[in-house]
């Protein structure tokens, strides 16, 4: 959420500053109502003063044992007045909230221009990808092999999911344990096991609420529930409602979970294979650092992801995401892809974000900063440290043989049980 003193004092800039994600804020709109705001505001407070006042001279009328009718009526009115106002002022707040919530961040200024991934820009590529002697194969032909199965998948849940067994399940717990104990062992992350459920107001404060509801599935229930579409959102949530000291951060957090997304506007994008499901593993980064030292953060975090694609010997490259292609939660990201043979090209596996205040506002999630007379906002960064599942479609078509083998990553190896080639 942006915040509200900057809406008041400076929307033009603000719509100014979201038109380079495309975004159009009708300022007219959002000005006439902040002015019935405020009127509304102002003849409140008139009012409350006036029954204060009026209830005062009641007291002072029946201390001296005078007629106090005509001013009990006009107490009586006044308060009437007063619940009619203030229900117009819930209402006009309430739409000012809804506008609010359905505002994108304000960007970096050192995000790109564009309007989508074509103006995306590459900062940096790592590893060479192999040059195979055969023709390679994807990582469903390759799977189907070693215990992928989407036939049972299908059967029991429909499209969008898959079955794993063998060897191969055990490559997928591999690289979810071996990610986890790269980025506590090394990286300095305190591990979490989170809720894989969540209510609402969750989903609110890290922002995929209410914009991006039909991506979400939601279970029916007093109180209703949402699967989580990332663990970002409940480590993030972690600090909801905190003022967390100083001394305490930054605060790093990772965990691995299942990932539940309804892709609602992905019909027909990556139907074949892993690429794209309704259940998926991540293991998710997130930081909550003092304001100052976020963009430090989006770069230190973006390079722990890469860390286990280095490990894992994976070529992939990063790339910054333009104004339209970025996030509405957040003000800056980078994206990993990893490259993938079988399609020669580069594919998301990761995507590292700050979000600066964005979410602290909805979370009210705050620090106490020695410096200040209150407690201000945190900011609050996330990325995948990395996708599993894709990490694994990677790893197939990277180490495949000409025999439709897959030779194991030597990282991998302590994880698998003596297991060095999936056949």
């Amino acid at each position: 959420m942006l915040d509200p003193k900057l809406l008041r004092s400076d929307l033009p800039g603000v719509a100014a500053a979201l038109a380079r994600r495309g975004f159009v804020l009708d300022v007219a709109a959002f000005a006439a109502l902040d002015e019935r705001r405020k009127a509304a505001q102002i003849e409140a407070d008139r009012l409350r003063a006036e029954r204060n006042a009026n209830a005062k001279a009641v007291g002072q009328a029946k201390a001296k044992g005078l007629e106090a009718s005509t001013l009990l009526a006009a107490s009586e009115s006044l308060g009437g007045q007063l619940q009619g106002i203030e229900k117009q002022l819930e209402q006009i707040q309430a739409q000012l909230s809804d506008l609010q919530l359905g505002l994108p961040n304000i960007l970096h200024s050192s995000v790109p221009d564009g309007s989508d991934e074509s103006s995306n820009v590459e900062v940096r590529r790592w590893g060479i990808p192999r040059q195979f002697e055969f023709t390679p194969k994807d990582h469903v032909a390759l799977g189907e092999r070693i215990g992928m199965d989407f036939e049972s998948a299908g059967r029991i849940s429909g499209a969008r999911f898959v079955v794993m067994t063998g060897a191969l399940a055990r490559l997928h717990r591999a690289l979810a344990q071996f990610m986890l104990n790269v980025h506590v062992g090394e990286h300095g992350y305190r591990e979490a096991y989170v809720p894989y459920l969540v209510h609402g107001t969750a989903l609110v404060g890290t922002g995929q609420l209410p914009k991006f509801e039909q991506d979400l599935f939601a279970v029916r229930g007093d109180p209703g529930f949402y699967l989580i579409p990332t663990a970002e959102v409940p480590l993030t949530n972690l600090v909801r409602d905190q003022i967390l000291k100083s001394e305490g951060l930054p605060l790093k957090l990772v965990a691995h979970s299942p990932c539940f997304r309804s892709e609602a506007g992905a019909a027909g994008k990556d139907t074949r294979g892993m690429i794209r499901q309704h259940q998926f593993d991540k293991v998710e980064l997130v930081h909550i650092v003092r304001p100052e030292e976020s963009y430090a953060a989006l770069e230190e975090l973006t390079g722990h992801a890469e860390a286990v694609l280095k490990a894992l010997k994976l070529p992939y490259r990063v790339l910054a995401l333009c104004a339209g292609d970025t996030g509405p939660s957040s003000a800056k990201t980078y994206d990993l892809e990893v490259w993938l043979p079988s399609q020669q090209r580069y594919r998301e596996i990761s995507s590292c974000s700050n979000c600066e205040s964005f979410q602290a506002r909805r979370l009210q999630a705050r620090w106490r900063n020695p410096a200040a007379a209150k407690p201000e906002l945190v900011h609050t960064l996330n990325g995948s440290g990395v996708a599993v599942g894709r990490a694994l479609v990677a790893i197939l078509e990277n180490y495949q043989q000409e025999d439709g083998s897959v030779n194991v990553p030597d990282v991998l190896l302590p994880y698998m049980g003596g297991t060095a080639v999936l056949k």
